[in-house]
């Protein structure tokens, strides 16, 4: 490796740059800025920036003291100039990866983003991509595009990836706490991107290529998706015979050896399990090869809403009431427990569903105070969180737990709950009123 790149590492003479200060990439700014780098955050939300550079967070699980905390230690410095990028050292791209209406790699942020730098790439830049993608897209999409420059990767400029392995609201493992994988089109880029990333990071763990970091993270997550999968189908079947699946794993995991514990739910959310799989199956078919597995687990996780509504339903005819024009209460938007964020969440599905059958749907999520448009679910822009009082509680016909949100207090409402449909098993300790509660 470079020996003056070395020094300007140790000595912090470097300035990195982040663009895309959202989910991943606000938290690596964090990392960077508490281990001395002078970094620069790229962002075209105005608003955001202007949040930052006020010393306010725009996220639920990072409070603003911390935001504060990066704006006095005046190594920050947040924009919406991407002109400045020339003045950074090393450009970290963090911009958002979806899918496009018919499940396919929707990569216009990312060749959005690496048109930006081109104009402003100059000698020696280290440029590494973040964002989930399929192996390939790193030398197949950005490199191309940065090398139109009239600058060659490899001599004038170095291209790696490493991806981001945020977990939102864990308070275990922050960013410092996350192993890195680093992958580099020479050797070159994947010795300074990882010496850089062991900087701020407990550990940073080299590759033999770009394609080898993005199919890691994309193993990840495919690993995590096919196992809920596993545990959903297993929970319909296991219902069927009576068996509560919460317990079958509780006993399950004290193995202490062949056995990992997952957990099933009403769906899966977030931006990176419902999507990163489809990566994957997309670049197969470039290689003739099919993708079965992975497609048979994308589709039991995706029939989970149905088959929370349907049991919804099933309770309510119980009780000898139709769904058609009962109210539902749904508790959390988000689509993990104590954050705010509601990308691709099970519950906007589970709201769909349940206006489709003609009830009458309102949620209560204080992480989530309103909805914003998204890509699958436009009408539900502008829907507000409604207050949860013991006595609101008591106007629904049923409560849908779909968020386990750790400030709620079940106990509480299942009190006051005329029915409670547990999908996230919180209800499991809760004594009385047990014929109030039906599992989903």
């Amino acid at each position: 490796m470079d020996k003056a790149f070395r020094e300007s590492v140790d000595t912090r003479n470097i300035r990195v740059g982040i663009i895309g200060l959202g989910y991943v990439g606000l938290p690596l700014v964090m990392a960077f800025v508490s281990k001395g780098f002078r970094t620069t955050g790229f962002d075209v939300d105005d608003t955001k920036v202007k949040m930052l550079l006020a010393g306010e967070s725009y996220f639920k699980h990072i409070p603003d003291s911390t935001i504060e905390e990066l704006k006095q230690s005046k190594l920050f410095d947040p924009t919406t100039d991407f002109d400045r990028l020339a003045d950074v050292d090393i450009i970290i791209i963090c911009v958002p990866t979806p899918l496009t209406a018919y499940r396919e790699p929707d990569l216009k942020y990312v060749v959005k983003t690496a048109e930006t730098i081109r104009p402003r790439l100059r000698k020696d830049h280290l440029v590494t991509l973040e964002s989930t993608t399929y192996p390939g897209t790193s030398e197949e999409v950005i490199l191309p595009i940065l090398e139109e420059s009239g600058l060659t990767c490899g001599s004038d400029f170095y291209l790696a990836y490493s991806p981001e392995r945020e977990d939102p609201g864990n308070p275990t493992f922050s960013t410092d706490k996350i192993p890195k994988v680093v992958g580099g089109h020479t050797v070159e880029a994947c010795e300074r991107a990882t010496y850089l990333f062991k900087q701020i990071v407990v550990d940073a763990i080299p590759v033999s290529s770009t394609r080898t970091a993005e199919a890691v993270k994309l193993t990840e997550n495919i690993f995590r998706s096919v196992n809920i999968a596993l545990v959903n189908e297993l929970k319909m079947i296991y219902s069927k015979m009576g068996i509560d699946v919460w317990e079958v794993i509780e006993a399950a995991k004290t193995k202490p050896f062949g056995y990992m514990p997952f957990y099933p739910g009403p769906g899966l959310g977030g931006h990176c399990i419902p999507i990163d799989p489809f990566y994957l199956t997309w670049k197969a078919h470039e290689y003739d090869t099919a993708t079965r597995f992975i497609e048979i687990a994308g589709e039991i996780n995706t029939a989970m809403p149905a088959y929370v509504v349907q049991a919804l339903m099933d309770a309510l005819n119980e009780q000898g009431k139709a769904l058609k024009n009962s109210r539902v209460l749904i508790l959390g938007m988000a689509y993990k427990r104590d954050i705010g964020d509601y990308r691709e969440s099970p519950s906007l599905k589970l709201y769909e569903l349940l206006i489709e059958k003609a009830a009458g749907v309102d949620y209560h999520d204080p992480f989530i105070p309103m909805l914003g448009m998204t890509r699958e679910h436009a009408d539900i822009a502008g829907l507000k969180s409604v207050d949860m009082t013991p006595e609101s509680i008591e106007g629904y016909d049923v409560v849908l737990i779909a968020t386990d949100h750790t400030c709620f207090d079940y106990d509480e409402i299942v009190r006051h709950a005329s029915l409670v449909i547990d999908t996230r098993n919180v209800t499991a300790n809760i004594t009385h009123s047990r014929d109030k509660i039906v599992k989903a």
